[in-house]
């Protein structure tokens, strides 16, 4: 039903709008004060509190369960194909689907689409995807519930890199004009027929505009936002949410928590839509998902999330729903359990810093006099993998599969490091040393420099020389840190049950690393952050590895796990590495998975990089080639390239604007042809799909990127043996 319209004046040119105070000048903070807040508390999970923003039946906002939305992979001009989609995602589970338009054709079919779906049954909301196409949102608001709207292309009308030259912040000012005109047609149609907005900033596609005098920073991101904000707010329209979107998870956290800050500050509460835009497929787009929108969940940040992968949209409903679930169970307003051991941790200052990113960085093992073997690869200066191994993986028939499932090159049955393999190992029962196979090799794993920590306790019954030995915080404080006979160096493990004064004491141990396994009873997130307050007031710069234990046997569920439990942490910036051991009677996962998890785990919170990044758009009514098989196919010819980053992007909208973090692009320009991307500058037009990928090669090369594939070498069973 139309809302009765007022006949109040609003501003109708850029001079007459109440801004809000500039950022740059400081009279914002002369306003407003300082940042103090950028969640509801910093010790107890609890839902920021926010307006509720109608959209048809569905209702975003603190008071509403957490909407789960996706988004139409179908040509919207192809309404029976698309009502078809739309449905399947509704029987899902999800509660909004969002469809591209392009132009009017597409916007004519969301009106055929709205009606069949009513036909069928079906009220679930749909969103309108505009880019460039003010007046055509004008059209399709007559037909959905939800216009989407991009700051960064919205008004523009092209998307360029044209650096701009602002002399002073009033010649900034002055080039809002076009942003009202753009903007008020639509916000007066939004309010008459009670649709609702997402102001949808995304990092890669910020204007030339704001990235000329912002940079392509979170800052940026949250100021492109506002000042639309400012122009809807100015017509009394406030039924509206905001997205802080990017392909990196930490620039994406960063941009989030910012905003929820600057509104915090600014009495806003305007609800919040999550997502990690371009996260990819499998276990790595779930893992980058769940640490960016784990991670604000685990706040009480987000009111409504997309799991962007690059797959159907129904695939994307079980990730989806299992984050929102995850984020109830966190709410100490809804699960005793949650609220119990949020109020167990004991009680410290939260001192993190929102506004910036800056990672901690932990101490690596130096070389002593007298040390018979190279310590210094134990961990990693970029973020280190410890990987949990039985004594019956060292056995002579296994060893080998071992060696490998480690990431262990071999030569003539001697392993090697090469660059994913495990910095250490971690046992909880040793081998006997009656049994020289496994013995010899360990050794020659601690040859090569990988740990291999062992509980003091067993090294006290059957020493292994140049172990880690690994003790409880207070254990190793008792014995002042002495080590059985024949290990080499100090582990502790922090439970976060231990008192400040109990933690402090870690820096005069001075072990080669911590592991922090908070205790069952405590909220992991809370406990964690508590520790490394504790380190930080007492300058320890130890290493500190996430021991984390979980009873899974379902990869997804572990990529989800990890992501909102450990990757919540690292994108704090807190951590040095990660150890998973898997517990319970379920199969157990290849330590070969465990390892190239953690590792995607490490790479997706933007630590180490051990293969190529892929960028890749999860595929919409836009894209101009099969996404899943391109991407597959492209990945497959390049994913050995460490420290590369290539966006495979479906066509031009989210071609140069989605790829801020990528070396080099694959777009789609026309049907049947694809675009070559440099950076953000074209280097290759118009090449054939079924060419595209050989050059794409082609360019890696003459950018001296490339490198050939290692080929397996056969091993030689009789020398191995």
């Amino acid at each position: 039903m139309a809302l009765d319209m007022s006949t109040t004046s609003y501003p109708t040119t850029a001079t007459d709008i109440d801004w809000t105070p500039s950022i740059k000048s400081g009279d914002r903070e002369k306003i407003f004060g300082e940042i103090k807040q950028y969640c509801a508390d910093l010790k107890t999970v609890t839902r920021r509190k926010t307006r509720t923003v109608r959209c048809g039946p569905v209702n975003f906002g603190s008071e509403h369960p957490i909407v789960r939305q996706t988004m139409a992979t179908t040509n919207t001009a192809d309404v029976d194909q698309t009502v078809e989609q739309v449905m399947r995602c509704a029987d899902k589970g999800f509660d909004l689907v969002r469809v591209t338009v392009q132009g009017r054709r597409e916007a004519d079919a969301c009106m055929k689409i709205r009606e069949k779906l009513f036909q069928k049954g079906y009220d679930i909301p749909l969103c309108a995807d505009m880019h460039f196409q003010p007046k055509v949102a004008l059209l399709v608001a007559e037909a959905v519930e939800k216009i989407r709207i991009n700051p960064g292309n919205f008004a523009d009308g092209r998307k360029d890199f044209e650096e701009k030259i602002y002399e002073t912040e009033e010649d900034y000012f002055e080039e809002r004009g076009y942003l009202v005109e753009a903007m008020i047609p639509l916000i007066e149609k939004c309010k008459e027929l009670d649709r609702c907005m997402r102001i949808g900033t995304n990092h890669g596609s910020l204007s030339s505009r704001v990235l000329s005098y912002y940079g392509d920073t979170p800052r940026g991101m949250v100021e492109s936002a506002i000042e639309f904000a400012d122009i809807c707010r100015s017509q009394d329209y406030h039924n509206f949410v905001f997205s802080m979107k990017a392909s990196n998870p930490l620039v994406m956290v960063q941009s989030y928590r910012l905003l929820a800050a600057e509104m915090y500050r600014m009495g806003w509460d305007y609800p919040l839509h999550l997502g990690v835009t371009e996260a990819g497929e499998g276990e790595d787009g779930r893992m980058k998902s769940a640490i960016g929108i784990g991670t604000l969940l685990a706040d009480g940040i987000g009111d409504t999330i997309r799991v962007s992968l690059t797959e159907d949209p129904e695939f994307e409903y079980e990730p989806c729903n299992r984050l929102a679930e995850i984020a109830g169970t966190r709410l100490a307003s809804s699960s005793d359990e949650a609220a119990t051991s949020q109020a167990a941790v004991k009680d410290y200052d939260d001192n993190r810093d929102v506004t910036s990113f800056s990672r901690r960085q932990g101490c690596l093992p130096e070389q002593k006099e007298g040390d018979d073997i190279d310590v210094r690869g134990f961990l990693h200066r970029d973020g280190s993998v410890l990987c949990s191994v039985t004594p019956e993986m060292l056995s002579k028939e296994n060893v080998q599969y071992l060696y490998q499932e480690l990431g262990c090159k071999t030569a003539v049955g001697m392993p090697f490091k090469d660059i994913a393999t495990s910095d250490s190992i971690f046992m909880r029962e040793l081998p006997p040393s009656s049994d020289t196979d496994a013995r010899t090799a360990l050794r020659r794993l601690i040859e090569v420099s990988v740990g291999v920590v062992v509980p003091a306790e067993e090294l006290e019954k059957d020493p292994l020389p140049n172990a880690v030995a690994l003790m409880s915080l207070e254990e190793a404080i008792e014995t002042d840190g002495k080590l059985p006979a024949g290990a080499i160096r100090l582990a502790v493990e922090i439970s976060g049950l231990e008192d400040d004064e109990v933690i402090a004491k870690v820096k005069d141990l001075d072990p080669v690393m911590v592991l922090l396994k908070p205790d069952a009873s405590l909220s992991h997130l809370h406990a964690s952050r508590r520790v490394f307050e504790i380190f930080k007031s007492n300058d320890i710069t130890t290493s500190v590895v996430h021991h984390y234990t979980t009873e899974t046997d379902d990869s997804n569920e572990l990529a989800l796990q990890l992501g909102t439990t450990i990757g919540s942490l690292l994108t704090d910036g807190n951590g040095d590495g990660v150890l998973i051991e898997q517990v319970g009677e379920k199969k157990a996962f290849s330590v070969d998975f465990v390892r190239t998890t953690s590792f995607a785990l490490l790479q997706g919170s933007r630590m180490r990089n051990i293969k190529t990044e892929f960028v890749s758009c999860p595929s919409c009514g836009r894209t101009l080639f099969d996404l899943q098989e391109t991407t597959a196919q492209i990945q497959d010819a390049t994913g050995h390239l460490p420290g590369v980053t290539i966006a495979v992007m479906g066509c031009i909208v989210n071609g140069p604007g989605e790829m801020a973090d990528a070396d080099f692009g694959y777009v789609g320009t026309i049907p049947g042809k694809v675009d070559l991307y440099y950076g953000k500058e074209v280097v290759r037009k118009s090449i054939p799909n079924a060419e595209a990928v050989d050059a794409l090669i082609d360019l890696i090369k003459e950018y001296d990127m490339w490198k050939d594939k290692e080929e397996e070498k056969e091993e030689e069973e009789a020398v191995m043996a």
